[in-house]
């Protein structure tokens, strides 16, 4: 957008729409977090021992990574609006059916139906963001994605505890003598609906209407948010840099026409995707607990610690906000990674401090406990105030338009996958070869991607998403 016309931007109207297309991070955030209060109502009500609970629990991540690559190519088809709205019906569609589900087999399905709803949301509220949004402010509303991921899954821990406090247990019967583990699922349908409802009311991508070839309907989009004289520009803009290869946007654009080989911006994608999980940032949200209880921490605190880390990441996200658009979006992920490696090295070596007591218990003698949990709360702030937030700001907005969707679909495909791959090897990992290791592991990851954005990441601050090259 050029200064000039600075004036004309309608800040309250993309103020709605972000506000609106974030509810998907909501969503996002909800769904992988409500499943952490329900399953000794799982193990009961099915009868499962730790593999089945673990294939339950794993389920979403199974609908994730086929929901993200879906997403990224149906969103060239039916529209960013039309795949966020098609999200927010699985998700009232897998609320409903896991709550109410008689078998294991049929909360499976259900867990995939919300989890095709989650990848669809991680790779397409951002990249549905940067394509309303002014470049001068886009990193920091795109980063409200990541703070609405968190309050999510906040919301989905302070539901689950309501419920289960008022019930008196997460298995003891609740409303219409239902358990309330039940309700935990079925209450997820309120935010659910309110989603839907709220994407009536939002515009299509303008960019996504003039590659279909729906020019005045792109222009109406483009007059509200940012002026006349500004919107004509915008559309002749983004015509121009469909112009030189303007045919419907497929996955075999990823390739290079003059080399053979797949364009080096989606290997840049899929690392970004990649790194943001390898450094195991979702060992802290999954299984924080746990892993606070294996080295010597009580239950109350190692769930008080939980929240503490909830609270920071939070606070880190905002900070991001403040600052994506000032310094940029590769500082930040250069600060993040080193930020990340030098912490995860400070908590591995206090884990390699461990002693066993008489009595079995596990801790961590002097200060070095004190020492790994400021570290650790350091290690989630640095990555909340980078690689959180940023990854999914690079993803919206650094692929050419001919090719956003597609680089969407892979990058969001492998993003999940690697989530799993940490996910599911953790509880494994941290028996053998042990949590020293497997944190090394993690601060070695963040290390290289150090190096990894040095060489191969662009900044993006402030450039207009038609000047983005492939």
């Amino acid at each position: 957008m050029s200064e000039g016309s600075a004036e004309k931007v309608n800040m309250a109207f993309i103020a709605a729409i972000v506000a609106v297309a974030t509810i998907g991070g909501f969503m996002f955030g909800y769904d992988s977090g409500v499943i952490n209060g329900t399953q000794k109502g799982l193990e009961s009500a099915f009868d499962l021992g730790k593999l089945g609970i673990g294939i339950n629990v794993g389920a979403i991540l199974v609908g994730s990574s086929i929901g993200a690559f879906g997403a990224g190519r149906m969103a060239d088809i039916i529209g960013r609006r039309g795949v966020m709205m098609l999200a927010a019906i699985l998700f009232l569609v897998s609320a409903l059916v896991a709550g109410a589900a008689g078998s294991s087999a049929i909360f499976i399905i259900a867990r995939i139906i919300g989890g095709l709803g989650v990848g669809a949301a991680s790779v397409i509220s951002p990249v549905y963001i940067s394509e309303v949004t002014p470049a001068n402010v886009r990193g920091r509303l795109s980063s409200v994605q990541q703070v609405m991921i968190i309050s999510g899954l906040t919301g989905a821990f302070v539901a689950n505890f309501v419920l289960a406090r008022y019930a008196g247990g997460s298995t003891a019967p609740l409303w219409l003598d239902f358990p309330a583990w039940r309700w935990m699922f079925w209450l997820q349908a309120i935010p659910a609906a309110i989603y839907f409802l709220a994407l009536l009311v939002i515009p299509e991508s303008p960019r996504y209407l003039v590659a279909r070839g729906h020019d005045d309907r792109a222009l109406a989009v483009l007059t509200r948010l940012f002026g006349p004289q500004e919107a004509a520009r915008k559309v002749a803009e983004i015509r121009a840099s469909l112009s030189a290869d303007h045919h419907r946007p497929k996955l075999s654009d990823l390739i290079s026409k003059t080399t053979g080989k797949i364009r080096p911006i989606v290997w840049t994608g899929i690392g970004l995707a990649v790194f943001q999980q390898l450094v195991g940032i979702n060992v802290v949200f999954y299984y924080g607990a746990t892993l606070w209880e294996a080295v010597g921490f009580s239950e109350d605190n190692a769930l008080q610690i939980n929240i503490l880390s909830g609270v920071l990441s939070i606070g880190a996200c905002l900070g991001t906000i403040m600052l994506v658009d000032r310094i940029g979006r590769k500082p930040l992920l250069l600060i993040g990674s080193a930020g990340m490696a030098v912490t995860l090295a400070i908590v591995a070596y206090a884990f390699s401090t461990a002693v066993t007591g008489a009595n079995g218990a596990v801790s961590l003698p002097g200060h070095n406990g004190l020492m790994a949990l400021i570290a650790a709360n350091l290690y989630v702030i640095f990555f909340n105030l980078s690689w959180g937030p940023i990854m999914w700001v690079m993803l919206g907005e650094m692929f050419p338009n001919q090719i956003r969707g597609s680089g969407l679909a892979v990058a969001g495909f492998a993003q999940w996958i690697a989530n799993a791959a940490i996910s599911v090897s953790f509880p494994a990992l941290a028996v053998s070869p042990g949590l020293v290791v497997t944190y090394t592991g993690y601060a070695f990851f963040a290390l290289i991607s150090f190096f990894f954005v040095r060489a191969m990441v662009h900044e993006t601050k402030g450039r207009e998403l038609e000047d983005m090259e492939g």
